[in-house]
């Protein structure tokens, strides 16, 4: 007997009928059952910062799909401060560093800070891609004392937070201070401040500022005796306890996160469960995307690859798929691999709208759901038309100034992408401009894996050293004809094996002038790769 599918058949789906097992057994009301996701407010937020909110998201949706009312926190870190002046910065900046970052004034100057300035362009993302969310800053959660009872608990109980954090990865700094970071009544500054003492009963916290290693660091403190009143948001909670704090105040059942910060899930775990008496929210870890270099891609170190790039280069929708499409394992990623997001969204389109078929029921429910979930549960009531993106950006270099709309439209029709009589539709225009954009930008053709036979690659081979002398179009084309027969190849075949390396799709325009135009160095490029 098949297993049975779970709403749309994908991992989002099981997840959340997990936590709805998990909810039930712990007796807590399925009224509401919120995720969330953390916003970082020190640096540009680069690909991966989407991912929390993109699968928490997907989530709630999974959970709304089986009836249950569900929602996204987006909790802003904007109480933190700031660490390092990230790459591409002014190194005017250095001089806050230490200061929480809605404190600092925006160097763009068109935020009230630095840090509302960083959080708007993850913001921004979100709502390109559909992406509904409660955003809750970190400054105003505190301010409002909306996680008065959580610090109070945590603060009485610091010896205990302690010795967890010790326990769990052996820091001994919270066996000696308080898990609290008063901001500076004198300099500013919140991480330069040592929480020395409680005062319960007046709600204060004493503290000295004497300074702080941050990021290899020495940041400076001013010497300065004060009080932080925790009720007033003169403070925040120190990692080793803030995610613990919110998740109860916020009643927060699940949330995704990455290795990079397993430590602090683990200790904020033990800390909700043991200190605070709240069971914390189921979790799913995930890797971390790297850089071809295979450095984390990060906000300070200056490989920022941020959603804004992607979105000039393709559509949401694709960025989404990056994020939905598996959890487990760390992806090596850049802008060329854009066009392989766009590619695939097709394909689940087709999938989708019956176009190609998947005959194992449970991977045909999972291939469709995924898609779905890649347009937030609003997918388009109709297939859209699909041109390869290196076919586009082929003719957005060929297209003459002043009539390119025109001139891509006959080329669709002669390629017969289009109907004779069709037009451009919004998405292929949406596209088109992808491509414009693509092309203004780079050149570089990112080829298709194909699997070639070893004659395929003998002739590919001789093929590109035609094209290392050769410059006429007509050559070429000619060339192409007679290296495939001298190899005992069909041309025919031998064309379509051409077409899938250079356009990934197997027919197009004639490859001579294709070829020429695209630059036969990126030519050859492309197909030397597609032989090794």
């Amino acid at each position: 007997m098949s297993e049975k599918i779970i709403g749309r058949g994908t991992w989002y789906d099981k997840m959340a009928a997990r936590i709805i097992e998990r909810e039930r057994k712990l007796g807590r009301s399925l009224k509401l059952i919120r995720t969330e996701m953390g916003l970082g407010a020190s640096g540009f937020p680069h690909i991966g910062s989407l991912g929390d909110a993109a699968r928490s998201y997907a989530v709630t949706l999974a959970l709304r799909e089986q009836s249950y009312n569900s929602g996204l926190i987006a909790f802003c870190d904007d109480k933190d401060g700031l660490r390092k002046v990230p790459a591409g910065l002014p190194k005017s900046l250095e001089k806050y560093l230490g200061f929480p970052v809605t404190d600092i004034p925006d160097p763009f100057g068109c935020h009230e800070s630095y840090g509302r300035h960083m959080s708007w362009l993850l913001l921004e993302a979100l709502d390109k891609c559909g992406i509904e969310y409660k955003y809750t800053s970190g400054k105003e959660t505190y301010e409002k004392g909306l996680l008065n009872d959580e610090i109070r608990t945590l603060l009485l109980n610091a010896k205990r937070v302690g010795e967890i954090v010790k326990n769990e990865v052996g820091q001994e700094r919270y066996v000696e201070v308080l898990p609290y970071f008063p901001v500076c009544g004198n300099c500013g500054r919140i991480y330069t401040t040592k929480a020395l003492k409680f005062l319960p009963e007046e709600n204060k916290v004493l503290y000295v500022c004497e300074g702080m290693e941050v990021k290899g660091r020495w940041i400076e403190g001013c010497g300065y005796k004060g009080e932080a009143d925790i009720t007033k948001g003169e403070g925040k909670l120190s990692w080793k306890g803030e995610f613990a704090a919110r998740w109860k105040a916020l009643d927060i059942r699940f949330e995704a996160y990455g290795k990079d910060i397993a430590d602090s899930v683990r200790i904020n775990d033990r800390i909700c469960r043991e200190i605070l008496g709240y069971e914390p929210p189921l979790h799913a870890r995930y890797e971390m995307f790297l850089d071809k270099s295979g450095r984390k891609i990060s906000k300070s170190t200056g490989n920022v690859f941020t959603p804004q790039v992607w979105f000039r280069y393709g559509s949401p929708q694709s960025l989404l798929l990056l994020m939905l499409k598996r959890f487990v394992g760390t992806r090596t990623l850049d802008v060329t691999d854009i066009h392989f997001y766009m590619s695939e969204l097709d394909y689940l389109e087709d999938i989708y709208f019956g176009k190609k078929l998947v005959r194992d029921e449970k991977e045909r429910a999972k291939l469709r759901g995924l898609y779905a979930y890649c347009w937030v549960l609003k997918p388009p009531a109709k297939p859209s038309t699909h041109v390869p993106y290196n076919l586009l950006t082929f003719l957005a270099k060929m297209a003459p100034k002043g009539r390119e709309e025109e001139f891509i439209t006959e080329k669709l029709r002669s390629y017969r992408y289009l109907q004779k009589d069709q037009t451009l539709d919004e998405n292929l225009k949406k596209r088109i401009e992808y491509a414009f954009n693509w092309i203004g930008d780079f050149e570089e053709i990112k080829e298709t894996t194909v699997s070639l036979t070893t004659e395929e690659k003998k002739a590919i081979k001789e093929l590109i050293e035609v094209l290392q002398v050769e410059d006429e179009a007509e050559e070429i084309q000619n060339a192409i004809f007679s290296t495939a027969k001298k190899h005992g190849l069909k041309p025919a075949k031998f064309f379509k094996s051409l077409y899938r390396i250079l356009i990934g799709v197997p027919q197009g325009p004639r490859l001579g002038p294709y070829i020429l135009a695209m630059g036969k160095q990126n030519v050859i490029k492309a197909l030397h790769n597609a032989t090794k």
